[in-house]
């Protein structure tokens, strides 16, 4: 089998007009990007904002494990097999951060026959939506350092500035810093922090910003800094606005790509769901809803995180509601969550695979208390048996959810076509009666407690005397009925990347919080996870290359 990488270099892809024709869109209404590359105008926005929605189809996975899930490669699999039944469809996707890339779960495309292409700008620079991203963090802070060096007129305690710096890079040092050093033209020194850009608040306002007008009330929302009163100063405050909207002005943009099978994808935003709220833009789904019938989109690492954010943040705020969802899982995958070790999952393993199929349980347990029908999928391997398989199926259906395998990796939309047979059955016959888990006159205790102990299984929840303090903070400037977005370890259910399956009676440590006043939730920071990640011994930055003819290899 070929890597992903030479799958997709080998493609032949359509111009991005051609596709964007396929749907509807004249090529008066986009803005190119090159010959494959193109954003959707502001002009063709507001003249699709009128038309009426298609069904929104959300597709999740059970925890991740080193075996690999696969819920992207699903997700396009899905969006070229409705293609391949004659429906009108487009996939909605984030586009991956470097960090990852470079890191170690490497780039965020899809996989095998299921990818979005060019894979290679996709995963590296698209469209540049993440470099304006991050300078317009980078202007803000650095309006912030210069305000208080000249002559501080809203008296910010420099103890208190909150705003962080950020870079779309997995970069350890830069966590904790001091700014300021050398002369008295350099600055007040003051301890500093970085976070990755795919946690900046800025990507969280862009991806949920209904237009610019939204953006910029978002923006000037922000809380940069703490005066000496203890009030919040606003990037409004700091007269920051405009600029960061004029370097935001194109990548509020939803992006339009193609799939290897040309099918329509639009890629924007792209926030972690382990430490942000792990979905793409509003805008983008809003302009795929508007212009197919189908719209397949997908939320960040497992359904605890990517799934529960979807539906109590994006959803809540947006008025978005899905009609069904896609939960992925492999028997790997569970037989991990089982036991097994990674160099023995190829062997059949009924006893592991009782064990661990508990983590997807309770995924699915997770997934119907929002009332959406829920269709599993296995994501095939060569290795599965079919013991194995009937085994998740009947489980599956006796819960309630139907169940269907994809191939999509290996053949691509053809690998998908049963799988998007049974979403359209599922579709017909069972209607979605979506809520959100909690109401938003609750307590941001009460919330975090609900989600902990509903979702992911806790029995206690823990708040350090810092984490209280801020909540009687928040409480006080109004913003306590805001959503939560909870930061957690995505590897277990838990706040324990070890725990596996599905853990019991165990207690979570909420270690930090913070509000988030411009997106519009409270973040809560639980175990040891971290804002700005850091690169592993073997970092995938040393397969990547560039060969004498300009061609990238190594890329994944």
């Amino acid at each position: 089998m070929k890597s992903d990488i030479q799958i997709a270099q080998e493609a032949l892809l359509e111009p991005i007009v051609k596709v964007a024709e396929s749907i509807g869109i004249s090529d008066d209404d986009l803005e190119l990007y090159g010959k494959y590359k193109a954003k959707l105008s502001d002009k063709y926005l507001d003249e699709i904002k009128d038309n009426d929605e298609g069904k929104l189809i959300l597709v999740t996975a059970i925890n991740p494990t080193p075996a690999g899930e696969g819920k992207t490669t699903v997700t396009v699999g899905l969006g070229q097999a409705f293609g391949k039944l004659g429906k009108k469809a487009i996939i909605a996707l984030r586009e991956p951060s470097l960090g990852p890339c470079f890191g170690v779960k490497g780039g965020a495309a899809g996989g095998g026959y299921s990818q979005v292409v060019p894979m290679e700008d996709l995963n590296l620079h698209f469209t540049g939506d993440f470099h304006a991203i991050t300078s317009a963090n980078n202007l803000l802070a650095a309006m912030v350092d210069n305000h208080i060096q000249q002559g501080n007129e809203l008296n910010i305690d420099t103890r208190q500035v909150v705003w962080k710096r950020c870079l779309d890079m997995n970069d350890r040092v830069l966590r904790n810093i001091v700014v300021g050093l050398g002369a008295k033209t350099d600055g007040v020194v003051r301890e500093d922090h970085f976070v990755i850009s795919v946690a900046s608040e800025i990507m969280a306002v862009l991806c949920l910003a209904k237009d610019m007008h939204d953006l910029k009330k978002r923006l000037g929302r922000m809380i940069v800094a703490y005066n000496y009163s203890g009030d919040p100063v606003t990037a409004e405050d700091l007269h920051a606005v405009g600029a960061m909207a004029a370097l935001l002005k194109d990548a509020i943009k939803p992006n339009l790509v193609q799939t290897l099978e040309h099918t329509p994808a639009l890629v924007h935003g792209g926030p972690f769901a382990n430490i942000a709220h792990g979905c793409n833009s509003v805008r983008a789904t809003k302009a795929a809803l508007r212009i197919s019938d189908y719209v397949i989109t997908e939320a960040g690492f497992g359904a605890d995180l990517g799934a529960e954010k979807f539906f109590d943040i994006k959803c809540r705020m947006s008025g978005l509601k899905p009609d069904a969802v896609v939960l992925v899982a492999t028997v790997k995958a569970l037989k991990y969550n089982g036991g097994v070790l990674k160099e023995t999952l190829s062997e059949e393993n009924l006893d592991a695979l009782k064990k661990g199929i508990v983590n997807l349980e309770k995924h699915i347990d997770n997934l119907q208390k929002y009332k959406v029908p829920v269709v599993v999928t296995l994501n095939a391997f060569v290795t599965d048996t079919k013991a194995e398989i009937e085994f998740i199926r009947a489980f599956c259906e006796s819960r309630n959810c139907s169940f269907e395998i994809a191939e999509v990796w290996e053949r691509g939309g053809d690998g998908g076509v049963a799988l998007a047979k049974k979403v359209l059955e599922t579709l017909e016959t069972k209607k979605s009666q979506f809520q959100v888990l909690y109401p938003d006159e609750l307590s941001v205790e009460e919330k975090i407690n609900c989600i902990a102990k509903e979702i992911y299984g806790a029995e206690e929840v823990v708040f350090t005397p810092a984490a209280k303090k801020t909540i009687l903070q928040i409480d006080k400037l109004g913003f306590g009925n805001f959503p939560v977005c909870m930061a957690k370890t995505q590897y277990s259910l838990s706040d324990n990347a070890k725990l596996l399956g599905c853990p019991r009676d165990f207690t979570m440590t909420v270690r930090e919080i913070y509000v988030s006043a411009g997106a519009g939730f409270i973040v809560a920071i639980t175990g040891s996870v971290m804002t700005m990640p850091g690169l592993p011994k073997s970092p995938a930055a040393h397969l990547i290359d560039v060969d004498d003819n300009g061609k990238i290899i190594g890329l994944s």
